[in-house]
């Protein structure tokens, strides 16, 4: 009788070391200066005092974790894998940035059938481009060889961020008022949000394939569906630090990221009971791919700014005092812009029209 082995069992060690490899070499460039080295450990080490010694007074860590979800179905049937990893850094990510916060790091799991080393290597060439442009580091993470979890040409990712913010800086939508503006920061495109009915829109009620051009979008299928979520970490820290330089410092109120639930649902986390916003429809640009799915698919209007961000990334509540210092910091980090609403006394909600 044959002796049963871990690579029988669908589980190579040698391919599995060959991966490690692969991606150590990448891990390396996401490093800061404030991590610690531990070689051979079983954790990542992070300094939060770092060179800056009395940087921080009264520290608060603020923490995200989130996925990609079936954006990474696009993937599988494109073969292009280097995208999906910034998408799993900007989930987290920008949901910290939302209190305020500067990244200081992120980590990782992976998920897959079976040992595959150039996939791997492009995912966690995502991954660290990410962590890259939000200034943060890639502490760590983890390869899971699940055999038989996931199918053949499937994978999963998760991400986990760890973010800072001191006690008198955070922001949490408890300072917003009456007269606030609302500033609309733009995305990129779908971000990660609504694959689901993309995938029906797209390939079962259209029937496209993903190599196939589209006229109005100027490029494929697949790669106008893999379009990365934009990472807004280093303007937002940028624009708080700023503003802090000027004197006006605790003049942005309120940050959404606006992901599931689209933008009422999410602003609307930021209210109190006695506030509402007021939003114009029509005041900021709306990227192709939103109408030409709305088209396909015959989505109605409110089911479209329900699911997806309908081409705005992050919402900023901020004092009508600084709105216009605040849009130009922006312009200067060519991120676009539109003045999209204001807040009103009234019941708590979002109101867009």
């Amino acid at each position: 009788m044959a002796k049963a082995t871990y690579k029988d069992a669908g589980v190579d060690l040698d391919v599995y070391r060959e991966s490690m490899t692969r991606i150590g070499r990448l891990v390396d460039r996401a490093k800061t200066d404030r991590v610690m080295p531990l070689p051979g450990g079983f954790a990542g080490l992070f300094n939060l005092i770092g060179r800056g010694g009395d940087k921080y007074k009264d520290p608060i860590l603020v923490s995200c974790t989130d996925g990609v979800g079936t954006k990474l179905k696009v993937a599988a049937l494109t073969g292009i894998h280097d995208t999906v990893g910034i998408d799993l850094v900007a989930m987290s990510i920008n949901d910290a940035v939302c209190c305020g916060a500067e990244p200081l790091f992120f980590l990782d799991y992976v998920a897959m059938p079976k040992d595959d080393p150039p996939l791997l290597e492009q995912i966690v060439e995502g991954i660290v481009r990410g962590c890259e442009e939000s200034d943060c580091a890639l502490l760590g993470g983890e390869t899971a060889i699940l055999p038989d979890v996931y199918g053949t040409e499937d994978y999963d990712l998760a991400g986990f961020c760890v973010a800072v913010v001191e006690r008198d800086e955070l922001i949490d939508g408890s300072t917003i008022a009456e007269g606030d503006v609302v500033i609309g920061v733009g995305s990129a495109g779908l971000h990660s949000n609504g694959y689901s009915l993309v995938r029906k829109i797209v390939f079962e009620i259209a029937n496209l394939s993903v190599d196939q051009e589209i006229e109005e979008l100027g490029t494929t299928v697949g790669r106008a569906l893999l379009t990365p979520t934009r990472l807004y970490a280093r303007p937002v820290v940028g624009l708080l630090n700023k503003m802090k330089e000027d004197g006006a410092g605790g003049a942005v109120h309120g940050i959404a990221h606006i992901t599931g639930g689209g933008l009422e649902e999410n602003i609307e986390r930021l209210l109190t009971s006695d506030l509402h916003v007021q939003l114009k429809k029509d005041s900021w640009d709306i990227p192709p791919i939103f109408p030409w799915l709305q088209k396909l698919g015959e989505v109605d209007e409110d089911e479209m700014y329900r699911v997806f961000n309908m081409g705005l990334g992050l919402a900023m509540i901020v004092s009508s005092e600084t709105a216009e210092k605040a849009k130009a910091f922006l312009n200067e980090c060519d991120l676009p812009n539109w003045e999209i609403g204001r807040v009103v006394e009234g019941k708590r909600g979002v109101t867009l029209k």
